[in-house]
């Protein structure tokens, strides 16, 4: 997990300049963030069929496994909720930091990502992040988002690889994000740096995929085609 980390020091770093101007009143919104983004929507989905998701399918916890095992209600029911994980922490902490607080915004999306990846509900062990990053980015970067958006729905129609589809809109984010800059002629280093985490972190949470990818060994995305759930070692009949 060096390389995440790594991006957020370097995030902490680059902001530091610029906390004078944040209301210290509302920091409490970041640790909110991370609670909020830490409730495992898949996870509680799987309990309320009577499953462990993580002894499915992938054995993630986000929404595309849900949706493989579970089928599309549940899956999308998980999707709107990590989205909201995302969205809901940022818009609160703009709300409640006022014009100054861009910088706790951007911690307060960090923290809900975060919080996803590393739920304390599991061991701090979660999902990818890619919905729960999408909900948090998209009212901080508007159009780099809808750049990313876009290019995941084009990744994901040529490739029908979800890994592959989330991998590029990641690291579309740091680069849109650039060329928006420099054409106003002007950096907002923590914004940039909050991109460059977004595209560490999700590369990051995608290297067993990547591994897979490499020896073909991925499994495409069939919409249509729901995966029975296995029964676990639990549920397996004892011999006869």
């Amino acid at each position: 997990m060096t390389g995440p980390w790594i991006t957020a020091t370097a995030l902490l770093s680059a902001v530091e300049a610029s906390t004078s101007a944040t209301p210290a009143a509302a920091w409490w919104t970041v640790l909110l963030a991370y609670v909020i983004g830490a409730t495992p929507c898949g996870f509680l989905a799987g309990k309320l069929r009577g499953i462990d998701i993580r002894q499915h399918g992938s054995g993630n916890i986000g929404a595309t496994n849900v949706l493989r095992t579970l089928g599309k209600p549940i899956g999308i029911t998980v999707l709107v909720c990590d989205v909201l994980k995302g969205l809901l922490p940022v818009l609160l902490a703009r709300s409640v930091a006022g014009p100054g607080g861009s910088v706790i915004a951007i911690a307060a999306a960090i923290a809900a990502i975060l919080g996803h990846n590393y739920t304390f509900w599991l061991g701090f062990k979660g999902g990818k992040g890619i919905a729960t990053s999408a909900g948090a980015i998209a009212p901080l970067i508007p159009l780099p988002f809808a750049i990313a958006l876009g290019l995941w729905i084009a990744g994901f129609a040529l490739s029908r690889y979800v890994s592959v589809a989330s991998i590029l809109a990641a690291i579309s984010l740091p680069v849109s994000a650039s060329v928006q800059m420099l054409r106003a002629g002007a950096w907002d280093v923590p914004l940039l740096v909050f991109t460059l985490f977004l595209a560490t972190m999700a590369t990051w949470r995608h290297r067993t995929n990547i591994q897979r990818l490499c020896r073909g060994e991925e499994n495409r995305f069939e919409p249509g085609k729901k995966k029975q759930p296995s029964p676990t070692p639990s549920e397996n009949p004892p011999a006869a």
